[in-house]
């Protein structure tokens, strides 16, 4: 936070030094878990075309000065994945990476410009087997951090109690009694429908507030305090509507591969079957970037390398887990600032 001491002060340091040195442990844990089974640890380039096509990220920008003084425009990536796939689809079959991302207008308790994204996939498996390695890896940082329980704002979770698996849709109506799925039709979100639900059920949205808006708030105000508490839970099967990179589920018009990971009512990990239908991942982006366009007055270019790989590579899952997040849950720190050894500095 603005105007906190620097963290190179060594009162301040003595403080945050416990935390660190158990975040080094976790780090050796997982690697040593991701390699006993099989995975390779890759490290991909943190300068990309595209940053990534999401409406609500928001990315750092540069440029690239070639010897002959060429320009070329770049980003930092919020997340390693179009890298990744690239790699799936030259012939790896299951890879990790603990990537450092950067994200733009986030810094909080729970956010920081520069983070840590733990992020694995496995070829030709479906995503349900990254719900058990979910399970195991809050097991294994756990042993490392010597805790037996996480923590977060008076919230608690058994690291080593299987978690909760849950629906997107029972989650809504178990915490907010709105039958979500009702306002998903043809792969779109009915927005008319879900802003009635949501008065309904005392939740205030704006005029402007779309289907996908309405969701957030809903989720945000009435779901997300409710998941993980005792154990770890899994929300999955996410509406098509909120689809993102994920493949739609081959029995249903309604739902995508998509899960997410939460303890102590906090997102932790975010993970897909995986699209690689290349005209409907680009027309996801597409609008997207419109919708960016719209809201924030920006959009950033598709990586097109990216859309050609994605029509070679082969059935694949994967998820990205917010390291700093876990290690925050697992050595009882209350803000992420306290588990990176060297926090962007804040003038």
């Amino acid at each position: 936070m603005r105007g906190n001491p620097p963290f190179w002060l060594p009162g301040v340091h003595a403080a945050r030094r416990p935390f660190l040195l158990k975040r080094g442990k976790i780090a050796a844990a997982l690697r040593t878990w991701f390699a006993a089974h099989d995975f390779i640890e890759v490290e991909t380039a943190a300068l990309q075309v595209s940053p990534g096509n999401e409406t609500h990220l928001h990315a750092f920008a540069t440029e690239l000065i070639a010897p002959g003084d060429e320009r070329q425009p770049l980003y930092l990536r919020t997340s390693p994945e179009f890298a990744c796939k690239k790699l799936l689809a030259a012939g790896e079959t299951r890879l990790v990476d603990f990537a450092r991302v950067f994200r733009n207008r986030e810094r909080g308790a729970l956010h920081h410009p520069e983070f840590t994204l733990l992020e694995w996939y496995r070829a030709n498996e479906p995503y349900e087997t990254l719900m058990d390695d979910c399970a195991a890896l809050l097991a294994e940082a756990a042993r490392a951090a010597g805790t037996k329980e996480f923590s977060y704002r008076g919230r608690t979770v058994d690291p080593f109690a299987a978690p909760e698996r849950l629906t997107v849709a029972d989650a809504f109506m178990r915490y907010a009694e709105i039958d979500l799925l009702a306002t998903v039709r043809g792969g779109q979100g009915d927005r008319t429908m879900l802003a009635a639900a949501a008065k309904k059920a005392g939740v205030k949205i704006a005029a402007d507030d779309t289907w996908g808006d309405i969701f957030s708030r809903i989720l945000a105000e009435r779901v997300e305090p409710k998941l993980g508490e005792g154990r770890a839970t899994i929300v999955f099967e996410y509406p098509l509507p909120l689809a993102a990179l994920a493949r739609p589920k081959p029995s249903s018009d309604k739902v995508a591969e998509r899960f997410e990971l939460y303890a102590c009512g906090v997102e932790l990990a975010n993970a897909f079957g995986e699209l690689t239908d290349v005209d409907e991942q680009r027309r996801r982006f597409e609008a997207a970037m419109a919708e960016k366009q719209r809201i924030h007055g920006e959009r950033y270019p598709l990586d097109k390398d990216f859309l050609v790989a994605l029509s070679q590579m082969p059935p694949a899952s994967g998820v990205a887990l917010g390291f700093d997040r876990l290690v925050m849950l697992a050595t009882g720190a209350s803000r992420i600032d306290q588990v990176i050894w060297a926090p962007v500095a804040e003038q």
